[in-house]
């Protein structure tokens, strides 16, 4: 019997993850507030979720923050009520590990398991099934997962048997990768500052030590000139906020985190916010008078 699939969020990520499943040959329902993203799904041979929908035996939830993920999850419009009975619920979305606890004593008192699986690797990665999942639940949410995750990942990382440590998980990796952009737009303007030609610095980087997969995946977005978001900028103050809260309660100063995130939130401030991340670039070149390529 062909399993049924219900996704919540069907944005860059999302929509990526829900056509993995199909090509998997899972039975796909979709729902995002943009009925564009709807669209796409339904020319890619899935279907338009609604409440009249045949119940599910996995929902993927795929939204941008913890609000978000209560009330699509739970709340007075909530698509958990669509799970068949022991159903299982994957949170994708990036959010703090108390929060996915929540999310999973919720599921637990509707008859239903949670996995709290964050994901990384990008839109691209998404479409072609090949994310990296940082999962954490139950034997009985892993088996119930199974056959999502099989289709949209290419390593599934367990955890541990309850939520919050594949969150926790994700903000190690969102510190990591929040600061590196940043260090990307630093490393850029310092070269322009200097007269390099930025193809040629990004050729040189990626064979040398100070390489790193952002510096790698954005720069080309900076050299290009195309701030296209394919990961926005108003994300990192968000994710880098859950990381520093949740090291804040452990005591622990993230000084480097902390001016990373100060560089997001002030680009978001200047009306960066909509536009691809490697624009932080765009920002750090400014103050400086520094001119990027596209610049008049």
């Amino acid at each position: 019997m062909t399993r049924i699939v219900h996704f919540a969020g069907l944005g860059s990520m999302g929509l990526g993850m829900a056509q993995s499943a199909l090509r998997a040959g899972l039975e796909v329902y979709g729902f995002d507030p943009d009925p564009s993203r709807v669209a796409e799904l339904t020319a890619a041979g899935g279907q338009a979720l609604t409440p009249d929908r045949p119940p599910a035996e996995i929902l993927v939830c795929v939204v941008l923050n913890a609000d978000q993920m209560r009330a699509a999850l739970f709340g007075p419009q909530g698509w958990a009520r669509h799970l068949a009975p022991g159903g299982t619920i994957l949170g994708c979305a990036t959010v703090p590990p108390d929060f996915a606890r929540e999310m999973e004593g919720e599921a637990t008192r509707a008859g239903l398991h949670y996995l709290d699986a964050p994901i990384s690797g990008g839109a691209a990665k998404a479409a072609e099934g090949r994310l990296s999942i940082m999962a954490s639940g139950s034997v009985q949410a892993f088996d119930g997962a199974a056959p999502v995750l099989d289709a949209m990942a290419e390593t599934v990382h367990h955890l541990g048997d309850s939520a919050g440590a594949g969150s926790a998980m994700k903000a190690v990796n969102q510190l990591l990768a929040g600061v590196h952009i940043v260090a990307m737009g630093e490393a850029l303007s310092f070269a322009a500052s200097q007269g390099l030609d930025l193809a040629r610095v990004l050729d040189i980087i990626r064979v040398s030590a100070g390489t790193s997969w952002m510096f790698e995946n954005r720069a080309p977005h900076v050299i290009e000139a195309d701030y296209t978001p394919r990961s926005a900028i108003t994300i990192w103050p968000k994710d880098l906020g859950i990381v520093t809260a949740i090291a804040g309660a452990a005591n622990l100063p993230l000084p480097v985190t902390e001016a990373a995130l100060t560089q997001y939130r002030e680009a978001t401030a200047a009306g960066l916010g909509a536009e691809d991340d490697a624009a932080i670039t765009k920002h750090i070149a400014a103050r400086a008078g520094v001119k990027l390529p596209g610049d008049g």
